[in-house]
């Protein structure tokens, strides 16, 4: 019997940087995940899409127990079809984020992909700190029973 292990798949390196600042509206967002969970137990993720210009969040929170990376291209779509079209998206290395159909989505309307390396959510931190905010000023004052009530 032949046994054959495969090697971890390894990211591509990612060029060490911290968020700049965007001098014109909707030139640049960034978009992460939030985890919580329900009263019962039952977990939930958020989708948050962040203006990096104003710090202004441009998604109404996308709210599900799994938000695939179709999901994702979709409140993208609705994003731009109701804003203008950033230049570029800042997001960190989750499955969602990584898979083929996203860069895909994104080449067409000529819209830059900027993934953060590994382990440094600092890179990302216009979306950390309204996911911070959303979770001192919401999800941790109420007891929330359902996906609706979010």
């Amino acid at each position: 019997m032949n046994l054959s292990t495969r090697g971890k798949k390894r990211l591509p390196a990612r060029v060490s940087a911290s968020p700049e600042a965007v001098g014109k509206p909707y030139q640049g967002w960034s978009c992460d995940f939030m985890l919580d969970a329900l009263w019962m137990g039952r977990r939930f993720r958020t989708f948050n899409v962040i203006n990096a210009f104003n710090r202004e969040c441009l998604q109404c929170i996308g709210v599900d127990t799994g938000l695939s990376a179709v999901r994702v291209i979709r409140a993208l779509n609705e994003l731009v079809e109701v804003r203008v079209s950033p230049l570029l998206i800042r997001m960190d290395n989750g499955p969602s984020f990584i898979v083929i159909a996203l860069a895909q989505w994104a080449e067409s309307p000529g819209i830059a992909l900027n993934h953060i390396q590994p382990g440094t959510p600092l890179q990302n931190a216009y979306a950390e700190r309204v996911n911070k905010t959303y979770r001192i000023e919401t999800l941790n004052w109420y007891v929330i029973d359902s996906l609706q009530e979010v």
